[in-house]
């Protein structure tokens, strides 16, 4: 596995498929995004869970769906045997191979991929001529009925980056997944700032459509992911994080009938937009425009493949949707409350409190737990946590007896608010 395995340069550094295959034919949860202008985002990753272009080399080297190195240092020790490596490492840095200078000559390539040179740059610097009036549709809807804009690009019609560097739930993958069981047993089983874990978890398994939640364990990035830029969008099929749109059309398809409707944590921007065929059509040939020079004829032939694909087959149309109110939002789950409820340890009780209690007052407890050797009902309960005599974890109701086992179920009686 190399990194041009999911980033393909011909495929502006994308590899055509809904989710990445790696290792041994491991296939992934999540779509590999293009690393065009990847020196600009702010956060790496779909979830942003690395801060740099460093920290985000290094994580699928190690990742066993990915490239499958069992650490940074066997990685380092195969490029190490290989002659020319050793004299590029030895040239560059003055030393040999190392993890650090690894990631670093992997980051350093990386800032080299820059798109500013599409038709619509051409048009947008002054030239009428460079895109088509069709397009020029497109990107008045984009800023107008359309809302690309509130993700895209900013308010005064920023048309640099053509993304917010934010984080935001679409809708995406909640009608397939159970998310709130999902956010509960993630919160128990991932500890919080766990990276190795969150990457292994947002690549390996179904905890991958929680997005940003997996890291800030905050409800409000519960399916939230990054805003991709849109350069190049046509040549990077398919589209959002679990590759699940095959075209365009079914992206604009998706927005336009503010899909989510049984999301709880939606975006407020999500929003049925009434936009008609040719208005949609017209979005596309927008998004069409912003294909780098590089990728001209590979945009030309994806885009009549797209629209072909159109007229065949169009999942995620629904007119009377597009045309309608936007529905009522279902009310969201106070996950921290339903995680006490399913509690059923003495350390799953406390760990929640703790967590409410720091969520709704900032404020982080320490138990009053102390270590013991004891025995109840005149059985060895060996080496456990014991807490006071009926002990009481504000706002939740639970009480604590004495002697009670950290880890047995009976430790608990609990009473709901």
């Amino acid at each position: 596995m190399a990194c041009a395995s999911c980033h393909n340069p011909d495929r502006a550094f994308t590899d055509g498929k809904p989710t990445s295959v790696g290792f041994k034919g491991r296939v992934g949860q999540r779509n590999a995004p293009t690393i065009f202008n990847a020196l600009y985002n702010k956060k790496q990753f779909w979830d942003g869970r690395a801060e740099t272009l460093e920290d985000q080399a290094a994580f699928p080297i190690t990742n066993p769906s990915e490239m499958g190195q069992p650490s940074l240092d066997a990685a380092v020790a195969t490029i190490a045997a290989i002659p020319e490596y050793q004299q590029a490492f030895q040239q560059v840095f003055n030393q040999p191979p190392s993890a650090l200078n690894m990631v670093r000559a992997i980051a350093s390539y990386e800032r080299t991929l820059v798109s500013f040179d599409s038709p619509f740059d051409h048009f947008i610097a002054g030239d009428p001529n460079a895109i088509n009036d069709a397009a020029k549709r497109g990107w008045t809807l984009f800023n107008t009925r359309g809302r690309c804009n509130r993700c895209h690009a900013s308010v005064n019609q920023d048309a640099t980056y053509f993304t917010d560097f934010r984080f935001h739930n679409i809708g995406i993958g909640i009608l397939r997944h159970q998310v709130t069981p999902l956010a509960l047993q993630a919160m128990k089983e991932i500890e919080k700032g766990d990276l190795p874990n969150v990457d292994r978890a947002a690549i390996q398994s179904d905890f991958s459509v929680l997005g940003r939640f997996l890291l800030t364990r905050k409800e409000a990035d519960i399916a939230s992911f990054k805003t991709p830029s849109l350069r190049n969008v046509l040549v990077t099929a398919p589209y959002f994080h679990d590759g699940s749109m095959e075209t365009l059309w079914d992206a604009m398809d998706h927005y336009n009938k503010g899909d989510g409707v049984k999301d709880p944590w939606l975006d407020d921007d999500m929003q049925p937009l009434a936009l008609t065929e040719d208005e949609i059509d017209a979005l596309v040939e927008f998004l069409a425009s912003l294909t780098s020079a590089e990728y001209k004829e590979f945009g030309i032939k994806e885009l009549a493949r797209q629209r072909t694909l159109s007229r065949i087959s169009r999942s995620q149309r629904d007119t009377a949707r597009a045309f309608g109110p936007k529905p009522l939002q279902p009310k969201a789950p106070d996950l921290l409350h339903d995680a006490l409820l399913e509690s059923r340890t003495l350390r799953e009780l406390v760990c929640c409190a703790a967590l409410i209690i720091f969520e709704r007052t900032g404020r982080a407890i320490r138990s009053p737990a102390v270590e013991t050797t004891t025995s109840h009902a005149g059985k060895s309960i060996g080496h456990s946590w014991v807490f006071g005599l009926n002990e009481t974890l504000d706002p939740t109701g639970a009480t604590v007896g004495p002697l009670d086992s950290w880890n047995s179920p009976e430790a608990v009686s609990f009473r709901k608010p």
